[in-house]
């Protein structure tokens, strides 16, 4: 493929120049890359550097006859050119567990091994990909076209009774914990599973049981916005890596080209691949959370 029509290089409203979008799995960038980005900026650009939605950098005002050169000096800094055409593209998270104090898995991490396996490749329709910690969810992963969110189920311990303190009513900004007979009670209906209560808890009396993640399908931005359809949740990396996979080769073969993903989940018998992946994960297991059912737009 020319380098002209590489998912990453975007025309501008001036024909004769170009913008180079760059991969950046999860955000990431190191010091050198950075400064390396800087002096590519300087000598094929216009001095400027834009930060994009989805989490990377992108050099504009690039003439069309310089982006060869350019592309080889931008695989030599590590960071190469991008994608965003009908393809897999950059693959964002939030901090995750490494620095957010509300997150509940390692997003990163998650992100990168995402991005090694699937990045830039060519679908029927522009495939986005987001990981958010907890249910917060800054990156929008239910605005995707594939979603993935930590949760935990909290419990309290039975072996120490509860001092009825209300600490963990007074953080639940879902107002789903209460305080009956001197205990806190949680009700699961209520409950998004953020974790919050967890750690608010002074004397260790919540418990995080059943941490896992939820996989969304078939979300959108834009004029028109959706939320995706929950999938299922499963409880390991490996399996997160799995689904993806499955969802990534179910798209491939049945979406057609010209639609968006959400509008055609049912055409493309979305229920079904749900039963059929819950089949090849035994251990995964269905949502019952109303919010995050089918359909519902913004």
């Amino acid at each position: 493929m020319g380098i002209h029509m590489k998912g990453g290089v975007i025309t501008e409203r001036d024909a004769d120049y170009c913008t180079v979008r760059l991969r950046a799995p999860a955000g990431v960038f190191t010091v050198d890359q950075i400064r390396g980005i800087a002096t590519l900026a300087k000598t094929y650009g216009n001095g400027e550097v834009h930060s994009t939605t989805r989490q990377t950098l992108e050099i504009p005002h690039v003439k069309g006859d310089a982006l060869k050169k350019l592309a080889k000096r931008l695989e030599k800094n590590g960071t190469p050119v991008g994608s965003e055409k009908d393809e897999i593209v950059n693959i964002i998270a939030c901090p995750g567990i490494s620095r957010c104090k509300f997150a509940n898995i390692d997003t990163i991490s998650l992100a990168k091994k995402i991005d090694a396996k699937l990045f830039g490749k060519e679908m029927p329709v522009k495939m986005r990909i987001a990981l958010s910690g907890c249910p917060n969810a800054c990156t929008s992963p239910m605005l995707n076209e594939i979603g993935i969110i930590g949760r935990i189920r909290p419990v309290r311990t039975k072996e120490r009774l509860c001092t009825g303190c209300g600490n963990c009513v007074y953080y639940c900004k879902e107002s789903a914990i209460k305080i009956k007979n001197g205990l806190s009670v949680l009700d699961d209906d209520k409950c998004v599973q953020c974790g919050v209560c967890v750690q608010s808890c002074h004397f260790d009396l919540v418990k995080a049981e059943d941490r896992h993640f939820l996989i969304t399908v078939g979300g959108r931005r834009g004029r028109h916005p959706k939320i995706g359809r929950s999938l299922l949740t499963v409880e390991t990396e490996e399996q997160v890596l799995f689904v993806i996979d499955k969802i990534v080769d179910w798209v491939y073969r049945r979406a057609w080209s010209g639609r968006l993903l959400s509008e055609q989940l049912d055409d493309i018998h979305f229920d079904k691949f749900r039963e059929d992946i819950m089949k090849k994960v035994p251990e995964a297991k269905p949502v019952t959370d109303e919010r995050s059912r089918p359909g519902l737009d913004v």
